[in-house]
């Protein structure tokens, strides 16, 4: 069974990547004899999934656990708890053999494309590294392929031979996409692929992201905490605070009725470019400063900062649940 998604998108209700409570901590030691005495949880306990062919957005400020979730989910680290069902299939486990079998069906654009590719590498190497990984080609096959890449998201051919420093930041994130692409993965992790790029050319991107998943169908979780490029890219989109996610709905109906008090505040921010509905929204300014990840608050993590809390919010955790059909938010209130 199949619909039209936004922007005219075909996606499928069928599940790709299903996560049910991911949690990813790390050990903190202290003194001479390195000691544990706690635990930085950075994701502790996510829910969600992903169907296949759609971008889920996910979104929340900086130190929230967002990138970490991302490489989470693609068995980048070695997970605390949790389960990750990829196609009915749990990758949470697997042995790194195992893992490395699957790896080309799961591929990560990262943030800085300046960081991810190697300065001593030419732009064909880079691209070409996971088809020597992962497939059997001969060098004229590989070659083929690389220019094929190339052309695909917007570059020339010819520039195969050139090195990362002589390409602009715009050009250098197509180079990473590309390289992504080399071994025709399913599900892209794209962690906040535009925050190190002109705004000018973040737009250029997003374009060749969405034109790409078109063509080949691929899912995207689409990491950034830019909330209008969200709202242009995303089928639904997850609020996440504090390591868990707060909130998780269809794009249009998060951004028209947001039912959690993080995710209001949040929305509140966001600039409107009509000056008369500018002038008459309400501001919602938290107060205080975000908890640290290694002693969040007892019972709701946003419960210090939530302009509606109750009693009840600062000893009872709230429980995760679907309050409208494909709406889940996590709050005793909504």
């Amino acid at each position: 069974m199949t619909e039209t998604g936004v922007q005219g998108k075909t996606r499928s209700d069928e599940t790709l990547v299903d996560v049910s409570n991911l949690k990813m901590h790390f050990p903190i030691y202290k003194g001479l004899f390195r000691k544990k005495v706690g635990d930085v949880k950075a994701v502790d306990g996510v829910t969600f999934e992903i169907r296949r062919g759609e971008t889920l957005g996910l979104v929340g400020e900086s130190g929230c656990g967002k990138s970490t979730a991302g490489r989470a989910v693609l068995r980048l680290y070695e997970l605390t708890d949790g389960v990750i069902s990829f196609e009915g299939e749990d990758i949470a486990h697997l042995s790194p053999t195992e893992l490395r079998e699957r790896r080309p069906r799961m591929q990560m654009i990262f943030q800085d494309p300046q960081a991810c590719l190697n300065p001593r590498m030419t732009v064909g190497a880079i691209i070409a590294e996971p088809l020597v990984e992962h497939k059997n080609m001969t060098s004229e096959e590989r070659k083929s392929r690389v220019q094929e890449l190339l052309n695909s998201v917007g570059m020339n051919p010819d520039f195969v031979n050139r090195y990362p420093h002589e390409f602009s930041g715009g050009q250098r994130q197509r180079i990473g996409i590309a390289r992504a692409l080399a071994l025709d993965p399913d599900f892209i992790v794209c962690d906040e692929p535009i925050a190190a790029l002109d705004v000018s050319i973040q737009a250029q991107v997003v374009n060749l992201l969405e034109d790409l998943q078109k063509q080949r169908g691929l899912t995207y979780l689409f990491i950034s905490h830019d909330l209008s490029m969200v709202r242009h890219i995303a089928d639904r989109v997850a609020v996440m605070y504090l390591g868990k996610i707060m909130e998780l709905a269809p794009r249009e109906k998060l951004f028209a009725d947001p039912k959690h008090p993080y995710t209001q505040a949040l929305l509140s921010a966001v600039p409107v470019a009509d000056p008369d509905v500018e002038a008459t929204r309400e501001r919602i300014i938290l107060k205080g400063d975000v908890p640290s990840p290694s002693n969040p608050p007892s019972g709701c993590v946003f419960c210090t900062r939530c302009p509606v809390a109750e009693k009840k919010c600062f000893t009872e955790a709230p429980q995760w649940r679907e309050i409208q059909p494909d709406q889940f938010v996590a709050c005793h209130l909504a």
